[in-house]
């Protein structure tokens, strides 16, 4: 048995820990200028937001914001909009409605407040909107995920790590997001004793349909490893539909190992203290402690903390997620697990909610579900738990309040960053640019509209993206092994040029 590590943290880590972060992103304590105003994200436990607490925020972005509310691709809310003297205030509205991390409270000193922003800023654990409801999973995550966020929480030593290190939780669900890059990944699998977890770094679950395509999504899911490095510019410039701008230029590793259910906290609290001991001062992300350490070495270290074995198993060198997923059920109405039941879902026009839109959202989800709302990192809204006689009402109350609940609409395949009335880096209005498109978007075609090479409304790979070279005219990438957006096919469109082009490309791709 190995002897186990319980990281004392050095009087040298706490200063480090507790040293300015000049790339943090936006929080709930923590608002952050952008050209419309600050921005102040609200990190959601799994996606989940109360009936309560969706109102409580409708209230605070009307009194003291543009009554803006974007979901964000990691199924974050963030408020929009923020006016000048009025932080404090929505600030202590929020926390007085649960929101937050553990520890927030509205009277707070100096250093309590950092203590708690610390810990809010690394609440990033990404879980299918559906678990513990999807009758495909594997596993239920969902007492897995409140362990995550309670060990994320609760360990001083972890504040030193960056807001954009970041966690999935798959438990085989067929609503899942799979092609978010991120710094460690778990996945359900079959196994002789029930299921087991295996885990990978630095980027995504393996699964049949990006088995060959898999690195090059890593690699083309974010802006370059510079620009996502101007986090500082960036959020002062403003952010679009992002929890940060996301910088997976990574290949990530295959699955590593496996663990039972009940060791994977002690696993990724391992693997955090592994990447704390081992990391360059300068480095954020597992990928770059892969970078200058093997996997093998940061195996070694991290079996250091806990007892059981955690040695590279090369008969998982080939695993693959066995069953695929299917975004298009976020949206519509599907059965849940529990006979009778079911979820509901509609996308929000390039995932923007009205103060009085969420509000209405709150409303239904008191009257016909179980009283919450889990957000989706599609920047989506899926009301779980409906009965089967009221999920006609709910898809029309949805389509009532803008939320397109059919795939195939065209705002449900369309994305696009903040654009230049929010953020100074941005050339082009994209928000407005994709309203537009969606009138000519073809059939079957997925965009995603980008004012920089930032790329913050996107953490994946989009099909097609169109990146803005001035107001109103873009190049256009399609999707290939090419890093970034894939390869350039088509310079400096205007968007009937675009919508034109994109219509040729869907009948004939090739």
């Amino acid at each position: 048995m190995s002897v186990l590590n319980h990281a004392a943290p050095s009087a040298a880590l706490s200063t480090a820990a507790l040293a300015p972060r000049p790339s943090a992103c936006p929080g709930l304590l923590r608002i952050v200028a952008a050209r419309d105003g600050g921005i102040c994200r609200i990190k959601l436990p799994g996606g989940a937001l109360s009936a309560a607490q969706a109102a409580a925020i409708a209230e605070a972005s009307e009194r003291h914001a543009a009554s803006v509310i974007e979901v964000t691709n990691r199924a974050n809310l963030q408020v929009r909009g923020v006016r000048a003297g009025h932080e404090a205030a929505l600030i202590e509205a929020l926390v007085a409605s649960g929101l937050g991390p553990a520890p927030a409270t509205s009277s707070m000193d100096a250093a309590a407040v950092w203590s708690a922003s610390a810990a809010d800023d690394i609440r990033n654990v990404m879980v299918s909107p559906a678990a513990g409801r999807d009758s495909s999973a594997l596993y239920d995550t969902t007492p897995l995920t409140a362990g995550l966020l309670g060990l994320l929480q609760g360990e001083a030593r972890f504040a030193a790590l960056s807001p954009k290190f970041a966690l999935l939780l798959d438990g085989g669900e067929r609503l899942a997001r799979l092609d978010h890059p991120h710094d460690v990944w778990l996945a359900a699998t079959p196994a002789s004793d029930g299921v087991r977890f295996v885990f990978g770094l630095a980027g995504c679950p393996p699964t049949v349909a990006n088995a060959v395509t898999n690195a090059a999504a890593n690699a083309a899911a974010n802006a370059t490893d510079n620009a996502a490095a101007d986090a500082t510019a960036a959020h002062a410039a403003g952010n679009g539909s992002s929890d940060a701008p996301q910088d997976p230029v990574a290949t990530g590793t295959r699955a590593l190992a496996a663990v039972l259910p009940a060791e994977v906290v002690q696993l990724v609290r391992a693997l955090l203290h592994t990447f704390l001991d081992l990391a360059a001062a300068d480095a954020t992300r597992m990928r770059h402690l892969l970078a200058t350490h093997s996997v093998d070495a940061v195996l070694q270290r991290a079996q250091t903390y806990v007892d059981f074995p955690l040695s590279r198993d090369a008969s998982l060198a080939d695993w693959h997620r066995g069953a695929p997923a299917d975004a298009a059920l976020r949206l519509g109405a599907h059965p849940q697990r529990v006979a009778g039941t079911w979820h509901v879902g509609g996308q929000p026009p390039l995932g923007r909610l009205e103060a009085a839109t969420l509000r209405g959202l709150a409303a239904l989800a008191r009257q016909h579900s179980n009283g919450t709302l889990r957000m989706t990192p599609w920047q989506s809204v899926l009301l779980p738990d409906i009965a089967s006689e009221a999920v006609q009402a709910v898809l029309a109350e949805l389509e009532g309040l803008g939320l397109a609940c059919d795939p195939a609409q065209p705002l449900a395949r369309l994305i696009a960053c903040a654009g230049s009335t929010g953020c100074v880096k941005s050339l082009a209005d994209t928000k407005a640019d994709a309203l537009r498109l969606a009138a000519r978007l073809p059939d079957g075609v997925d965009v995603h509209l980008s004012g920089c090479p930032r790329s913050c409304a996107a953490a994946h790979c989009a099909p097609y993206t169109l990146l803005a070279v001035a107001p109103g005219t873009y190049d256009l990438y399609r999707r290939d092994a090419s890093p970034d957006f894939g390869r350039c096919i088509a310079h400096r469109l205007t968007l009937e040029q675009a919508a034109d082009m994109l219509e040729q490309l869907a009948r004939s791709p090739f």
